[in-house]
């Protein structure tokens, strides 16, 4: 069971990786994330029932956890971590206007809730809106509506900051 728990993450971990930084800021703070999120993996790995596939049940623990951890780190104060500003990489096509829209999209994407980070991190990743439902355990409807007031939030904190 243990080879086969590994075996697995080892192919999927980029949706452990994809969900960590989404909510987490510090290099420091995905590398615990991961082990918790891995933590839980394994947890769970025995009760898995395959009743839906196993890269919707892993984002499904992931994004769970990331969510408890979210809540948990809010109540807290903020570490001193580096921003994007002070870290500038050097990148051959680098275009000044991009990288100001990429900065201010992250910054929105942070001010949002949890659940909403999950669903905008899930559209993001192309799954449908059924896919997001079955692994967030709300309805379609919801993700539709969600989705609408998040395209919403995103564009009006990016008008007001741009």
């Amino acid at each position: 069971m243990e080879k086969e728990f590994v075996k697995i993450i080892n192919e999927n971990q980029g949706i452990i990786h994809k969900v960590c930084s989404v909510y987490c800021d510090s290099e420091e703070d995905r590398r615990d994330l991961f082990q918790e999120i891995l933590a839980q993996l394994w947890k769970s790995f025995g009760s898995f029932r395959e009743e839906s596939k196993f890269t919707t049940w892993m984002y499904r623990v992931a994004l769970n956890t990331a969510i408890t951890s979210f809540k948990k780190t809010k109540r807290q104060p903020d570490r001193n971590s580096l921003t994007v500003e002070q870290v500038q990489l050097v990148h051959e096509e680098y275009d000044p206007a991009t990288d100001e829209q990429m900065r201010l999209m992250h910054q929105a994407v942070a001010r949002l809730s949890g659940i909403e980070k999950s669903i905008i991190l899930l559209y993001l990743e192309n799954k449908s809106y059924e896919e997001i439902a079955e692994i967030t355990g709300i309805t379609q409807n919801y993700v539709r509506v969600k989705m609408n007031r998040i395209k919403h939030k995103l564009k009006k904190q990016m008008n007001k900051e741009g």
